[in-house]
């Protein structure tokens, strides 16, 4: 039988990967399409966000979800699996497409694809990586080359460098296709230094495109036919080098996230308003979630990247779905204070 494509969508946290998907999923030119979506966090935003699109080409049943925060890390214990479930169904799906959360790596996700009994049923159709190009114009995510230098001459002991840049350089390795997402939030020169950054972070050269609001055809994402597990040796990450031909495990103790619960909004606007500030303070990574808004039928999606705070309803809350708000909250693990961060954003409900 023909192999399955399957595509990777990676991207550091906030960088539009959901957005993207369920634009594509609206226009799938008629494929039948499989999700498998890993999340950092015990609410599963992304999934239910997805799941509530209503495309046709991707059903409910067509999405799992793996919520254990790094698919990078239990390749053998969750993904390969799931893989095999999916490809022992009658109705095997046309293509494949695997969300990674925003703190994974994929090249140890690539490199199972050469897994016994995976390789001879799926390739992967291309590596997307989605970076938010405001992010990167803001230098949030971007490696100052000269400021190291400096610290590295005032301090013998810094010898490396963030985990976020190095995330960040990984991700880009891995690619096949690289989409400049949020390209309109930015003007001409921004994106260009944009441009710069990202092809500079990379001794690779894929190809880059821009995107607004992650609307890019699905003929673009799907259809690459790159084959790039049979190349993921020469995409290896940081982490991969520096521990080369020895033994060892991937680490996020670095990161954090938890549940913040409160009840129905009275006013969804001026909550993210007054979030702001909330996230400016404790340096949030990352904060998404639902919200109930008193007085409205539908539900209120929220997803914000550090300050910066984008909303839209979704859909009706379905009969005797449980409403309220649920947010999860990703940030740094030395430098979250989960009970201030909790009581602050209670207090703002």
């Amino acid at each position: 039988m023909q192999k399955i494509p399957a595509t990777v969508i990676t991207g550091f946290l906030g960088a539009g990967k959901t957005t993207m998907i369920r634009n594509m999923l609206m226009n799938a030119d008629g494929r039948k399409i499989a999700l498998i979506i890993n999340e950092f966090g015990d609410l599963g935003v992304d999934g239910d966000v997805l799941k509530g699109c209503g495309a046709e080409a991707c059903t409910e049943d067509d999405i799992i979800e793996l919520n254990n925060g790094c698919i990078c890390c239990t390749v053998a214990d969750d993904f390969i699996p799931t893989m095999e479930k999916l490809l022992a169904r009658k109705d095997r799906p046309d293509h494949i497409i695997i969300e990674t959360s925003g703190l994974a790596l994929p090249q140890p996700l690539v490199a199972a694809f050469n897994w016994p009994g995976i390789k001879t049923a799926v390739t992967v159709d291309g590596v997307v990586t989605v970076v938010d190009s405001a992010a990167v114009a803001a230098g949030r995510f971007a490696d100052d080359h000269d400021a190291l230098h400096a610290q590295r001459a005032e301090d013998e002991g810094l010898d490396h460098e963030s985990p976020i840049e190095e995330l960040f350089e990984d991700q880009l390795t891995a690619a096949d296709l690289i989409v400049l997402n949020k390209a309109d939030l930015i003007d001409e020169a921004a994106l260009k230094s944009v441009r710069e950054i990202v092809a500079a972070a990379t001794a690779r050269k894929p190809r880059m495109i821009e995107a607004r609001n992650g609307d890019i055809p699905a003929s673009v994402l799907l259809g690459l036919g790159v084959g790039t597990e049979s190349d993921i040796e020469n995409r290896k990450s940081h982490h991969e080098l520096e521990h080369e031909g020895a033994p060892h495990d991937h680490d996020h103790d670095e990161f954090e996230s938890f549940v913040v619960e409160l009840g129905a909004l009275a006013d969804g606007a001026a909550f993210m308003e007054s979030l702001k500030p909330v996230i400016d303070k404790h340096d949030i990574l990352r904060l998404k979630g639902f919200a109930e808004v008193k007085g409205k039928p539908m539900r209120l999606v929220i997803q914000a990247v550090g300050s910066r705070i984008d909303s839209y309803y979704d859909r009706p809350w379905a009969a005797g779905e449980a409403r309220g708000t649920k947010l999860v909250v990703i940030g740094l693990h030395d430098e979250m204070d989960d009970q201030a961060i909790t009581s602050e954003i209670k207090a703002l409900g």
